[in-house]
């Protein structure tokens, strides 16, 4: 009778888990860039109330920043496909590459935007930037336990 119960619970433990992974391979909605872009702008225009002229001056520097990340990720993705570690010269100079972009974007957006809203805007990169800070230490986490 234990036998039973027990090769009982150890199937009914096997089909939760494989009902649980088979969830996991749903395919998650990828904008197109240009859908990406309007989403990203329509979301600034609402939070930091821009006008026409500079929606017109931001829409450019939205798509260059989205198309380079795009081709950072498929780049990193066949790397990863052809199991290929990036030397640490590669990982600095993405480093500084990224760095080089953010304090273009910042010039940018200064000149662009009034001093208001550029006090909005960073407060908005900093959130984000702590949102994502915290999702890498909350899956860090979750993978080391």
């Amino acid at each position: 009778m234990k036998n039973l119960a027990l090769i009982f619970v150890l199937v009914f433990a096997f089909t939760l888990t494989t009902i649980a992974q088979k969830k996991r391979d749903h395919q998650r909605w990828q904008p197109t860039v240009k859908q990406q872009t309007a989403l990203t702008l329509k979301k600034m225009i609402l939070s930091l109330d821009l006008s026409e002229q500079q929606q017109l001056q931001i829409k450019p520097l939205l798509l260059d920043k989205i198309l380079e990340k795009k081709a950072f990720n498929t780049k990193r993705k066949e790397a990863k496909e052809g199991k290929k570690r990036p030397t640490s010269a590669a990982i600095y100079a993405r480093k500084i590459e990224l760095l080089e972009q953010q304090i273009a974007l910042k010039k940018s957006m200064k000149e662009i935007l009034n001093t208001t809203q550029f006090e909005k805007f960073e407060k908005m990169h900093k959130k984000r930037m702590m949102k994502v800070k915290k999702e890498r230490r909350r899956r860090k986490k979750r993978a080391t336990a």
